[in-house]
């Protein structure tokens, strides 16, 4: 019989081996076994948008809030329980809208009823974001697949790990770069801003003290968000020029002091992301592409493959 040492080897080489097909993402992960999965999903997003139009914004604020701080795996999308507080009752997501939680949801039940316990939550946000960016006419980016579902989710977990746009410059870039992303790359993600909107409790109290603002913007904003005490719902599109198209006028915007957030006029007086903005400003396709190799980076970040994670029957419950 061959010697214990070389049986070991050959144990070792076979479970490394088995870890690898594992863990292995591809283009075409569901091909063979849910060869439906791209039209489901094209048509779940395609409804969806039509009917609710900030449908983009905020699935592209979810897989955000879902990635950077403990890797995209879903574990966003899990409600709490009497004995957990999830992530998505963290102080910080609760202002996260309703409509890609459903999405999500409509997704995950069409594909369950073609191939069930196959398709992981994780893979149905990022295929969903990719495809709402370029339906707003922003940057196709290739998605890879076969991510696992993560089976738990705490809100202190997600401490500090988000950026608020009170923080300052160096602390965005700081949590940005614990994450494994360098200052051109948050410039570009925050390109993300040229759609969706921000409620005015995230900006209103700047509005008086603040010479970063053009001033009938500020003043504009002010009548805007009068109501906002007694009703907190109130917001304001994020890019004032184009709010439903997926451009560089984000940028084109900041240095005319017409940034919504804090964290936007940030971006245009830190001589670190400075020259990144009117990079950005002047060259559309330059921003197009970075963003869209920032998003490929930050889809794969961290995430859980094999038997690390599952394939959740329900997107909002462990098995």
């Amino acid at each position: 019989p061959p010697p214990p040492s070389l049986l070991l080897v050959v144990l070792f080489l076979l479970s490394s081996t088995g870890l690898l097909s594992e863990s292995r993402l591809s283009l075409d992960y569901y091909s063979k076994t849910c060869p439906s999965f791209n039209k489901i999903m094209q048509e779940a997003i395609t409804d969806k948008q039509i009917n609710n139009p900030t449908t983009a914004a905020g699935t592209l604020r979810l897989l955000f809030h879902d990635c950077l701080p403990n890797g995209c795996d879903g574990s966003i999308l899990i409600s709490s329980t009497p004995f957990n507080k999830a992530e998505r009752d963290a102080d910080i997501n609760l202002s996260l809208p309703g409509d890609p939680f459903d999405l999500i949801v409509r997704a995950k039940t069409a594909i369950e009823l073609s191939c069930p316990n196959t398709v992981s939550c994780s893979d149905i946000l990022a295929v969903a974001t990719r495809d709402l960016v370029t339906m707003l006419g922003g940057p196709y980016y290739k998605v890879f697949l076969g991510r696992k579902d993560s089976r738990s989710s705490q809100a202190s977990s997600i401490e500090g790990k988000l950026p608020k746009p009170t923080m300052s410059m160096s602390q965005i870039i700081n949590l940005f770069a614990a994450s494994g992303f360098n200052v051109q790359e948050m410039v570009a993600l925050s390109g993300a801003h040229t759609i969706g909107f921000s409620h005015c409790k995230e900006f209103s109290s700047n509005l008086g003290n603040n010479t970063h603002y053009n001033p009938r913007f500020a003043q504009a904003l002010k009548q805007a968000c009068s109501g906002y005490p007694k009703n907190p719902t109130l917001s304001v599109f994020n890019d004032i020029m184009s709010p439903n198209k997926f451009d560089n006028l984000y940028y084109q915007n900041l240095p005319k002091g017409l940034g919504l957030l804090e964290s936007d006029h940030g971006l245009y007086n830190d001589p670190r992301t400075k020259p990144f903005v009117e990079l950005y400003a002047k060259d559309q396709n330059k921003f197009f592409r970075d963003f869209a190799r920032a998003m490929q980076k930050l889809s794969v970040y961290r995430i859980k493959t094999g038997r690390r994670g599952e394939i959740r029957r329900r997107c909002d419950a462990v098995n």
